[in-house]
């Protein structure tokens, strides 16, 4: 990537994020477009975190990472501690790759 192409992207991420500022004062939106736009970012989230928990190099993670993933879920669920919550899901997934799980 040219130093062009990175200047441009971030002057245009610059912009996008001051219009978002000096707009909001000036725009209302209706309440329900607001709701949408709350789901949207939560979809994107959601979307993020399900492609990185389920592949690697363009494929299937296999099923050790999930299930680390998972276990990691429910314990945030349960409000473990922020450390144990990443403790669990990485012995869960080291101790199934460990087992021969993919």
């Amino acid at each position: 990537m040219t130093w062009a192409a990175v200047v441009a992207l971030a002057a245009g991420t610059y912009l996008l994020r001051l219009a978002g500022i000096v707009l909001r004062g000036r725009m209302t939106v209706p309440a329900h477009v607001e709701r949408l736009l709350d789901l949207g970012a939560t979809a994107l989230l959601v979307a993020l975190a399900a492609t990185a928990a389920l592949s690697a190099d363009g494929g299937f993670a296999g099923w050790a990472r999930p299930a680390g993933v998972a276990v990691g879920l429910v314990a945030a669920w349960w409000r473990v501690p922020f450390v144990l919550v990443v403790v669990l899901a990485a012995a869960t997934t080291a101790g199934l790759r460990l087992l021969g799980v993919p």
